[in-house]
């Protein structure tokens, strides 16, 4: 079961381990409907009204306040951490893509981010691809002293970002693949960005004339896959409360189309057409 664990509540009001929240019946993403027929798709998000407590929780949505807004590095936004975060580890589908020393070929910019991604849609929701990075210093582009530890620690040698905006302006979201050595620390990395661990979080990537990523709520699901961490993060433009986390969930299932290489890779190594 996936949890989707609302970080800006207080901990007397959120049952621990987080809040299992069910979602709507809705279609499965692309990336699941290409795995094999034993795997069930499960996104699993109620279709809740969100309520923040009060205007004082806003501390949970960027840490430490003014002195976290540090001089960032060209490309990157704020320190921020998503309000709902929704981790799954990997599955058995991903085995033979659990260690990158049978995965060697570095990602490239037009491998996560092909012609087919520059607009990406799911239910009401388009998006277009505002901009796109792929770092080489995993330190460069994250924040936090634990999770640039674990990053250094099982070998991050890649992370690509997309920044996606919405046709109506009204949402934007963030794509982020993490190219580890391994499935453990995909799965590390994974826990890590949970903002109940306090570990840290990816720099959400700017594009000029675009809304940025604001202090607010916002959703984060993260997956491993393999030696690979994916991570959609949404917000509404500005941080505005969504009316329900199903909302979120929809827009998220937009901008995951990028992690279709990971699919793509899978084939290489499995040898067999998806």
């Amino acid at each position: 079961m996936i949890e989707a664990r609302d970080t800006g509540a207080s901990q007397a009001s959120r049952p621990k381990g987080g809040q299992d929240l069910r979602p709507e019946d809705r279609d499965g993403p692309r990336r699941r409907a290409k795995s094999s027929g034993s795997r069930t798709p499960v996104i699993i998000v109620a279709a809740v009204v969100v309520v923040l407590a009060v205007a004082g929780a806003a501390a949970f949505f960027l840490l430490g306040g003014d002195e976290e807004k540090e001089s960032a590095a060209p490309g990157n936004g704020a320190r921020l951490t998503p309000v709902a975060y929704t981790p799954q580890m990997a599955d058995k589908d991903m085995a033979k893509l659990a260690q990158r020393a049978a995965d060697q070929r570095p990602i490239t910019q037009g491998e996560a981010f092909p012609a087919d991604v520059k607009t990406v849609a799911y239910q009401k929701y388009s998006f277009s691809l505002a901009a796109s990075q792929l770092a080489g210093d995993c330190k460069a582009v994250t924040w936090g002293q634990r999770l640039q530890g674990d990053l250094a620690k099982y070998q991050c040698s890649q992370i690509a970002r997309g920044a996606y905006v919405s046709q109506d302006r009204k949402h934007v979201g963030q794509f982020v693949a993490i190219n580890l050595a391994s499935q453990e620390g995909a799965e590390q990395i994974v826990r890590d960005l949970d903002p109940a661990t306090g570990a840290g979080f990816v720099y959400p990537l700017t594009a000029p004339g675009t809304p940025d990523f604001h202090a607010g709520f916002s959703a984060a699901y993260a997956q491993a896959y393999g030696h690979y961490a994916i991570v959609t993060w949404v917000q509404r433009a500005g941080g505005v409360q969504p009316a329900s986390l199903n909302e979120m969930i929809d827009a998220s299932l937009a901008i995951e189309k990028p992690a279709d290489f990971v699919w793509g890779r899978l084939e290489l190594v499995d040898g067999t057409p998806r």
